[in-house]
């Protein structure tokens, strides 16, 4: 029997969908659920990291793997337009169904950003520092934001999206902790971001400047496209 992916599962009810069954479209439950877990992991990293908690880092991965779990049989649980990237240069999402989604990512981002500027107190939980980025330290933000998007992307495809590991039920813990020890790694560098929507929210927030942001969307866009070749060049039988 073919065995079926996390992010296949919804294509096996197409055929279904449209002749009429009960339920949304399935593009509307997808950004549904992509707008739903991406807000919830911007606003506990916004959250988490502007009131200080110590174990923000751990609570950013374990939303995210939560997220995972309760969306992946419907969306693919992207939460993050760079994996969402790395899975249609693999083949395994339209470019109609990408735009879609990277359009309620940034605006969940955006809406949840906004929530935690209105919630978080700075006079009761202090202000934050902005990081910024000194001009001498571009080049290691960009490598590290580029290293660890590529192996959140990487390992997303991996997990998610093959056929071989189809019947596994540890993807979503997979996922968490791939930017759980990348936060731990190099969140002193970069502030660990691995994510266009949580950059962008960050920024909003106050967390990160605006005139270096475009170092880190450039860094993992060109990860996520070196993810998906990388899926692609090794699993040529899965395209």
């Amino acid at each position: 029997m073919q065995r079926i992916t996390p992010l296949e599962r919804d294509d096996v009810t197409a055929d279904a969908d449209q002749a009429g069954a009960a339920g949304p479209p399935r593009t509307t439950a997808k950004c549904v659920v992509e707008a739903i877990g991406t807000l919830f992991l911007v606003f506990t990293c916004g959250a988490a990291v502007s009131s200080g908690n110590p174990l923000a880092l751990l609570a950013i991965g374990a939303v995210l793997m939560v997220m995972v779990y309760a969306g992946g049989h419907i969306s693919g649980g992207h939460y993050n337009p760079a994996v969402t990237l790395a899975v249609l240069v693999r083949r395994r999402i339209s470019l109609r169904d990408a735009a879609w989604y990277w359009a309620v990512q940034f605006g969940a981002g955006l809406i949840a950003a906004a929530v935690v500027h209105w919630v978080v107190d700075p006079a009761h939980t202090g202000t934050p520092a902005t990081l910024i980025v000194p001009t001498d330290r571009l080049a290691a933000v960009f490598v590290v934001e580029f290293l660890f998007t590529f192996a959140l992307c990487y390992v997303v495809l991996n997990v998610a999206t093959s056929s071989k590991r189809s019947d596994n039920s540890y993807f979503g813990l997979a996922i968490g902790f791939t930017v759980v020890s990348g936060a731990f790694a190099v969140g002193a560098i970069s502030g660990g971001a691995f994510n266009p929507s949580v950059t962008v929210g960050a920024a909003v927030v106050g967390l990160f400047a605006w005139p270096t942001l475009w170092i880190y969307l450039v860094a993992q866009a060109m990860a996520a496209v070196a993810a998906g070749l990388t899926y692609v060049g090794l699993n040529p039988d899965e395209i």
